[in-house]
């Protein structure tokens, strides 16, 4: 792919506990003028539509834990999409899923993407599950007609790996996030199923690539 299809699939991510306004405007700067999208916290959602309104704007919801209450997700949701996001990023509760509770986190992403009419993606953050809660929390998201979903939150130890991508990418497209940091480890998630990446390093990757 050139350039410009990388740039198009990289969500280029600010979501630090420290994340100012400034931090987020600079973000949505890069994302303009490399053609990518980019990813913030939902209090700049409103902020940053009318600042870049031309950026694919992704939001997260549940972030980083997934422990709310689906009906606090499903107003976070619905509040982000009405400040003008235009993508969900959404944490699955990974206790439920650990205890084999899958009702109840079917029923947390079903309401969270019944909410809102933009695509839903439903973080499984890898790093904590084993292979078979992996499956769960995919066929869950599946079930939920979520769009995509994607790896980690980058708040737990460890971020997307091959293996991982490959055994999502059997359920739906799959975001790759979490320590991809150049064009190479991009490149490896593309080989491995990955339709999108979530990188803070946005722009290193796209430098990366060929021209």
């Amino acid at each position: 792919m050139d350039r410009a299809d990388l740039a198009a699939r990289i969500d280029h991510t600010v979501l630090g506990p420290e994340t100012t306004l400034a931090d987020v405007e600079r973000v949505l700067d890069e994302a303009a003028e490399y053609g990518m999208n980019a990813c913030i916290p939902p209090c700049y959602v409103a902020e940053a539509a009318e600042y870049a309104p031309d950026v694919t704007l992704a939001t997260v919801i549940g972030f980083p834990h997934g422990q709310h209450a689906t009906g606090a997700k499903r107003d976070e949701a619905e509040r982000a999409w009405d400040e003008g996001a235009d993508e969900l990023d959404m944490v699955v509760n990974v206790g439920r899923l650990k205890s084999g509770d899958d009702e109840a986190v079917g029923r947390d992403v079903t309401e969270v993407v019944a909410a809102v009419p933009v695509p839903v993606k439903v973080i499984i953050e890898t790093a904590l599950l084993t292979d078979e809660e992996k499956r769960r929390a995919c066929e869950a998201a599946r079930d939920a007609d979520a769009a995509m979903v994607k790896t980690s939150t980058g708040f737990a130890d460890g971020g997307a790996t091959v293996p991982d991508v490959e055994l999502m990418s059997e359920y739906l497209p799959v975001k790759a996030s979490g320590g991809v940091g150049s064009y190479e480890e991009a490149l490896a998630m593309f080989e491995a199923g990955a339709e999108r990446i979530g990188a803070s390093s946005g722009v290193a990757i796209v430098e990366g690539a060929p021209e």
